[in-house]
């Protein structure tokens, strides 16, 4: 595969709108509350078919943090008070009961992720406890041949922890760092040392782990192409295997937190394209992949290895190499998708401690995909996956004539072929290099929602 990028500043300034992440399709936005716990339960039974049955992906949601980081987005909980973490796993492992019951135990879990929140708020004894109430009910590997994976703060794990966590079978990690620049921690209230994240990524190696991700984020207060290529030029020194180098979307009307945050200290779209270029620059001239959608891998890294092998799969936690799982969203917001749906738990502790002591699935939205759904599901996962669909396997797989049903997706294309963003010919798409930033943009034009949509609140594409 050619993983070549082309920047073009004009062009992207020129595509720079709003518009879905796309870790599915349809997003979120689609989903409905007349999809609850029965339409799950049937979906799930649905799902046990016989030897067809796909592996399962778990993911578990735990919302706690003791300090708000104040560009974050993600459903928390912010307290100093560990102790209440443990109403919040009581019912977590009531809900696992709960979903553990609705499949075959012969599907074992191939994918495993904790996320949050901060997943290493709980205590050792409770991550030891949650894991094994995983293990009671669903039918977890010992091989380590699954993709097993914890979103780490490394101002709260240090060399114990990790130990621990790879005796519970995880194998991969994911660091929160953002910014190493000390002015930019202050403005967005996370202070974390170098020493502490490059610590706990070394206890890492020690103990195993396969790999390591870094999370970064341009376009935070204070930052200038300067101060970010300081932070690069230390994360590229630690090596992680993986990076994900995220745009911060001011979106202060949404996400409180976001509040604290100045807008007059934020870098201008011009700086922030600055930042962007030089990011690009760097990781690959440290040998580092562009796999799409801000992650960058070493070639050797499974990620690209699965992008190559034309196995790689997108869903809400990114970019996965296990694209045949049938994944179970366990906890508080939690997203799933079974079969041909997808569907989310309710968003606050007290609905979801509610609906678990009345013995209930805490579904509270959700949505079940139309036969158009999955096939531009199919189009927009290889075209994001892969900068690739081959037009004549999706005419054959869902039998379509390709040029006939979208017909006027291919004539919103032209202009895309036209700043050659893309090449389009009767047997196939293809994202050239200077298209493959803008993938957001060339997904949204098979998108249909879209059409229909008034009101977008999407982040920008750049």
């Amino acid at each position: 595969m050619n993983h070549s990028l082309k920047f073009e500043p004009e062009l992207l300034r020129r595509y720079d709108k709003a518009g879905p992440r796309y870790t599915s399709y349809p997003t979120a936005v689609q989903f409905h509350q007349g999809f609850g716990e029965q339409e799950y339960r049937a979906w799930a039974a649905r799902s046990n078919d016989g030897n067809r049955a796909p592996p399962l992906s778990l993911y578990v949601h735990l919302p706690f943090c003791d300090t708000v980081c104040y560009y974050c987005a993600c459903n928390k909980v912010v307290t100093k008070d560990h102790s209440r973490a443990a109403p919040y796993l009581q019912r977590l492992f009531r809900e696992i009961a709960f979903q553990g019951a609705l499949f075959d135990r012969s599907r074992r879990v191939d994918q495993l992720h904790w996320g949050g929140g901060t997943p290493t708020f709980i205590s050792p004894a409770e991550m030891r406890a949650l894991m094994t109430s995983l293990g009671e009910h669903f039918s977890l590997r010992s091989d380590d041949g699954g993709e097993y994976s914890i979103e780490i703060d490394p101002r709260t794990a240090g060399e114990p922890t990790i130990r621990m966590l790879r005796e519970l079978g995880f194998n991969r990690i994911s660091l929160g760092v953002q910014d190493f620049d000390p002015v930019v921690q202050k403005a967005v209230n996370r202070v974390q040392s170098e020493q502490e994240t490059v610590a706990v990524l070394d206890a890492a190696r020690q103990h195993g782990f396969r790999s390591v991700n870094i999370d970064l984020i341009y376009g935070l207060p204070h930052q200038s192409r300067e101060s970010f290529a300081r932070t690069l030029d230390r994360v590229i020194a630690a090596g992680p295997e993986r990076l994900s180098v995220f745009n911060y979307a001011h979106l202060p009307e949404l996400f409180k937190p976001q509040r604290r945050i100045k807008a007059e200290d934020l870098p201008s779209a011009a700086e922030k394209l600055d930042i962007l270029q030089l990011t690009i620059e760097k990781l690959g001239t440290a040998g580092y992949v562009y796999i799409g959608m801000d992650h960058f891998a070493r070639p050797d890294d499974e990620l690209a290895i699965a992008q190559r092998n034309g196995t790689l799969y997108r869903n809400f936690q990114g970019y996965s190499t296990h694209a045949d799982c049938d994944l179970v969203g366990l906890g508080v917001s939690a997203i799933g998708k079974i079969g041909g749906s997808y569907s989310q738990n309710v968003r606050t502790l007290d609905e979801y401690h509610s609906a678990i002591d009345a013995d209930r699935l805490p579904v509270m939205r959700g949505i079940e995909l139309s036969n158009d759904d999955v096939l531009r599901r199919e189009v927009i996962t290889r075209l994001i996956c892969h900068f690739e669909l081959d037009v004549d396997t999706i005419s054959e797989r869902f039998a379509i004539r390709f040029s006939d049903y979208f017909a006027q997706e291919l004539a919103e294309l032209q202009s895309m072929q036209n700043d050659g963003l893309l090449a389009v010919d009767p047997h196939s798409i293809r994202v050239l290099p200077s298209g493959k930033l803008l993938i957001r943009n060339i997904c949204m034009v098979f998108d249909r929602y879209l059409r229909a949509r008034k009101e977008q609140r999407f982040s920008k594409v750049i």
